[in-house]
């Protein structure tokens, strides 16, 4: 297994400032990851699949889960710090949320690809948040999705650090502060 030292999750709720931090944070230099959830809506709905929210729940999160084991193999051959959009526990939060049992075999996964012991956590920002074809929560399901993780990533061990609601640059300065350039951190 890679140093997890150097792999950091952003997580929370959706249309919190999330993928527009890590934008920025990949603009500056940083390796980061994709989101899964977008990307499985986005390519099930171009083949027509069912791995979506709104179709199969559990076979979406399965596909999530795929896609995040992915991203964590493909982070080991990047340099550096690596900034993950979510992480193998948001699958578990996401399950949590939606009331579904979580297979054994996710609990083991987030047992074994870890990441930082830090992990950035953006609350809800009812400010910003607005839907689009692949976020279709209501800003009600997104503050649960937030409290959800917080529960999730917290029963893992993870120290959770919230993110400010400022400007991304604000943000881009505090998460590169914070984390990880010392990995004792």
């Amino acid at each position: 297994m890679p140093s997890i030292d150097r792999f950091v999750v952003v997580t929370g709720g959706p249309g919190s400032g999330k993928s527009t931090l890590l934008d920025a944070l990949h603009a500056v230099g940083f390796a980061r990851s994709e989101e899964a959830g977008r990307g499985v809506i986005r390519d099930q709905t171009s083949i027509g699949g069912r791995a979506l929210p709104w179709e199969d729940r559990e076979l979406f999160a399965e596909a999530m889960l795929c896609w995040e084991l992915r991203s964590f193999r493909l982070a080991a051959e990047q340099p550096g710090t690596v900034f993950f959009d979510r992480g193998v526990p948001d699958i578990i939060g996401y399950l949590r949320l939606e009331g579904l049992p979580v297979p054994e075999h996710v609990h083991v996964a987030a047992r074994r690809f870890r990441y930082h012991r830090r992990v950035l956590i953006a609350p809800p920002w009812p400010e910003i948040y607005t839907r689009d074809t692949e976020r279709r929560q209501t800003p009600e399901v997104a503050e649960q999705t937030y409290e959800s993780m917080v529960a999730t990533y917290s029963d893992y061990g993870y120290e959770l650090v919230p993110l400010p609601r400022v400007s991304v640059e604000e943000r881009l300065r505090f998460a590169t502060s914070v984390l990880p350039s010392d990995p004792s951190l």
